[in-house]
């Protein structure tokens, strides 16, 4: 284990070096989609920053065990303990049984994952899987007098909770102020208290998922199903639970709660959170009407799309912010960073066609450890990739004979862009790149002949023409006593 990886703990509120639970091993939970809907923008950016969690654990050297839920029961169309189930509108909508619904957007979010290159994980449980483990967990919590059963449904005791713990840690909140903002209970409600939230719903004529239980047929509410499954295969305790910035309140700090009623302690060590991607400033998702599905990116078919952008550019675009920072959609930004990732992916390239020298003028050691102090402080993505684009320059530099670098530079240089940029980053070249780039290698050779052959009859005119414009475009030519090189600035 490296010593220096350091991780921002949201429980603690502050950096800490990550120490694991046990020596070699590392149990790693995530929130996973609810699948009523084609993936978007936003459900990119948890699903990349804990890919790289993965990778770069792995690459320390851990056997990591990576859970990563499905939500397929219990989510409601309010976020809250009212409402229709979300699936369950969908069906009815499509005239679907809500298992085919199920079916059809996991497939498609399975899809969009493996474009953006996101490793899988190594469990993907669902909560309809898992519905024996949810009442064992509510049987538990009633037992010890931490819920209590309201006409066939169950609810979390708040109150109780905060009596013996404290309710709102996780996300800094505390039970006065959030009472402000909690309807007034009347006569009719089934709640004890404003705050107390369902694990478990008693199921109404019209409901149509719905299933057998010691308090009647009914589903389980939505913050169960992880306490459950996190439980059942990292145990009650494990290192890394993570999730959208959004899911901090109310579904971990409902976890949190749970959990601790249920086990007397904390179940997970580090807590992290990634922030929002953004459009004008505002959060991005299905419920504001404001998203743009992975398919309309990857296809250009979208009213706020100039083009379409290959999912290794939309990877490269949500690399460059930490991913604790807001990410502010722009065809601007992914443009950028279009023409960015092909940079570098030029340069790994161009690594096999350098030249190596007896003597070296270039620090390959001092590159390297810049670029592991970035992704070792809590995975400071943006920062590393600046540190890349210095290995860019400098290989560039020795392709063009500015600089030299001996054969253990090279190899060194390969070896970090091959374990940074590709396993830990998880770039890599895309199909739709590559004929890309073929397209404009054979069209810089017929530009490089007629320039040559404009040069051989002294058309100076033509041959500067060629290579001022392609200047302009981000193409540079090199002229060499055998013949012109050229490459991307």
């Amino acid at each position: 284990m490296d010593s220096k990886f350091v991780i921002y703990n949201t429980h603690s509120r502050k950096k800490e070096t990550f120490q694991p639970i046990h020596p070699d091993k590392v149990g790693m939970y995530v929130c996973g989609p609810t699948v009523y809907g084609d993936a978007h923008l936003g459900h990119a950016r948890p699903a990349i920053t804990f890919d790289i969690l993965f990778r770069y654990l792995q690459h320390l050297g851990f056997k990591v065990r990576y859970v990563r839920n499905i939500t397929d029961v219990g989510h409601l169309v309010n976020d809250g303990d009212e409402g229709e189930d979300k699936i369950a509108k969908k069906a009815k909508l499509d005239a679907l049984e809500p298992m085919e619904v199920v079916q059809q957007y996991t497939n498609s979010y399975h899809k969009n994952m493996n474009d953006l290159n996101i490793l899988p994980p190594s469990i993907e449980p669902t909560a309809t899987g898992h519905i024996i483990e949810q009442i064992e967990v509510i049987e538990e919590l009633i037992n010890k007098g931490y819920a209590y059963v309201s006409n066939g449904s169950v609810y979390f005791d708040v109150r109780k909770y905060a009596n013996d713990h404290t309710y709102g840690e996780l996300s800094g909140r505390k039970i006065e102020d959030m009472l402000v903002n909690t309807r007034e209970l009347d006569g009719q409600c089934e709640k004890h208290f404003g705050l107390d939230f369902a694990l478990w719903k008693n199921a109404q004529p019209e409901h149509i998922m719905r299933w057998p239980s010691p308090w009647g047929e009914g589903f389980p509410g939505w913050h169960t199903e992880c306490t459950a499954m996190s439980s059942k295969y990292l145990g009650d305790r494990f290192d890394i639970h993570g999730g959208g910035m959004d899911l901090m309140f109310p579904h971990h700090e409902a976890e949190l709660a749970q959990a601790k009623a249920c086990h007397g302690h904390d179940h997970v060590n580090y807590w992290m959170h990634n922030n929002m991607i953004t459009i004008n400033g505002q959060k991005m998702g299905k419920s504001l009407g404001n998203f743009i599905t992975l398919d309309q990116l990857f296809e250009g078919k979208h009213e706020l799309l100039e083009q379409s952008y290959d999912p290794m550019t939309i990877r490269f675009f949500i690399l460059q912010a930490h991913y604790r920072s807001p990410l502010d959609f722009s065809n601007t930004a992914l443009q950028a960073a279009e023409k960015g990732y092909q940079r570098l992916m030029q340069a790994i390239q161009n690594i096999e066609l350098l030249t190596p020298s007896k003597s070296s003028t270039i620090d390959t050691d001092g590159l390297m450890n810049r670029c592991y102090e970035a992704i070792n402080d809590d995975m400071n993505t943006p920062i590393l990739i600046a540190h890349l684009f210095d290995g860019v320059k400098t290989i560039n530099l020795i392709k063009e004979g500015s600089q030299k670098a001996t054969q253990e530079d090279i190899d060194a240089l390969r070896e970090l862009f091959h374990t940074l940029a590709i396993n830990v980053l998880g770039l890599k070249a895309s199909t739709e790149g590559d004929q890309q780039a073929d397209v404009l290698s054979n069209v810089m050779d017929l530009l490089l002949d007629i320039r040559s052959e404009a040069k051989a009859n002294k058309d100076w005119a033509t041959s500067d023409k060629i290579r001022n414009q392609l200047k302009e475009a981000g193409l540079v030519i090199k002229d060499t006593k055998d013949g012109a090189e050229w490459h991307i600035q």
